[in-house]
């Protein structure tokens, strides 16, 4: 794997998933209790064919059986976990196969749209296959045929909970156990952009035929007061408009109302769909053009080329009574549009940075 770069050169460090860190804990006090041997690391393979190696916090015998933990370490990578402690606790039973269950701070699913159905701890499925792999073969290799009982812990989990989006997905109680390769990649926001794609199958599977993909907070409340829609309609997107659009692709709603400061619609009209800083800037040139289309003279439009910002260039053009937000938005619209197929119907809201609407391009 090739690493990531900051912005100062120097290499960003990989980390591992909170799934990862579970089968690791996992394995370690499994094989305490198959082989009675405590050990300081333990390896596992990753869903890709890595070997990954993990330095335990703890892993000892209890009264039910034994449980080990693991210091999360995501890497460079911003995540809410990283630095917490993830816990396994295991114990055998004479059934074969793993039965799951939400250890203090793992939350569980309380609505369809998931991959886990409601009332399961909110285990995803490649944690819980890892896991299940890597019990099995300790069972092997102790000659051992019963089965497991694993209850995975998240110390502080339902704090770190209230930083995500889990509530709104319906998984009550704590923290979700993700990972889909095992390894967190720096910035790529992979778990980000995964509880975005959760959330609209979570809206689709309750039935909503409208939602609204919001930028952040302001132009979740301007949504509010358009349009009464439940909380489970309201996907926090952040600056990720492609992973609605794409995932609409796969699984369409039949009204998409998305909205965002004028500056982010504004690099969605220009074609991108990453509307962070580090992967898009505001196009001043294009605000010109788009002014002069709509009348403005060679004077303002020059003004706006040198703008410090895209609110102060949209003020600027507003300012001469040119309606510059309502064409990015419809700009924005018809991006949209390109990605999003046929039977997805799309708005767009432009706000400035009080939450004020600036700009709106009707469903088409």
């Amino acid at each position: 794997m090739r690493p990531e770069t900051s912005e100062t050169g120097q290499p960003l460090r990989f980390g591992y998933t909170t799934g990862a860190c579970a089968t690791a804990a996992s394995l370690a006090a499994a094989r305490l209790l198959l082989a009675g041997a405590a050990a300081d690391t333990v390896e596992i393979t990753l869903p890709r064919g890595q070997s990954a190696s993990f330095r335990l916090a703890y892993c000892r015998l209890t009264v039910a059986g034994a449980e080990a933990a693991i210091i999360k370490d995501a890497g460079d990578d911003p995540d809410v976990t990283h630095g917490a402690l993830i816990m396994a606790q295991v114990r055998l039973s004479a059934a074969p196969g793993v039965r799951f269950q939400a250890g203090p701070g793992v939350g569980t699913v309380t609505r369809p749209g998931l991959p886990i159905p409601p009332g399961e701890p909110a285990i995803n499925p490649t944690p819980r296959r890892m896991i299940a792999d890597h019990l099995a073969q300790a069972a092997i290799a102790s000659g051992y045929c019963g089965g497991f009982e694993i209850a995975i812990g998240v110390e502080g989990g339902a704090e770190l909970a209230l930083k995500t989006l889990n509530s709104r997905l319906g998984i009550v109680g704590g923290l979700s156990i993700l990972g889909t390769t095992g390894i967190v990649r720096p910035f790529s926001c992979s778990a980000y952009i995964a509880s975005i794609q959760q959330a609209i199958d979570v809206a689709r599977a309750n039935h909503c035929s409208h939602i609204a993909a919001c930028t952040g907070s302001a132009s979740e409340r301007l949504m509010r007061t358009h349009y009464p829609l439940p909380e489970i309609a309201l996907i926090e997107m952040g600056d990720f408009a492609g992973a609605v659009l794409k995932h609409l692709r796969r699984a369409p709603v039949s009204r998409l109302s998305l909205a965002g400061g004028f500056g982010k619609i504004s690099k969605l009209a220009a074609g991108h769909l990453d509307l962070h800083s580090r992967h898009s800037s505001v196009d001043f040139l294009l605000l010109a053009v788009e002014a002069a289309a709509l009348g403005a003279d060679a004077a303002l439009q020059a003004t706006m080329r040198t703008a410090n910002t895209s609110q102060q260039a949209l003020a600027l053009a507003h300012a001469a009574g040119l309606p510059l937000g309502e064409q990015i938005c419809r700009m924005a619209r018809d991006q949209a549009r390109a990605v999003l197929p046929p039977e997805v119907t799309v708005e767009i809201w432009a706000i400035d940075r009080e939450g004020r609407p600036v700009g709106h391009a009707e469903f088409a």
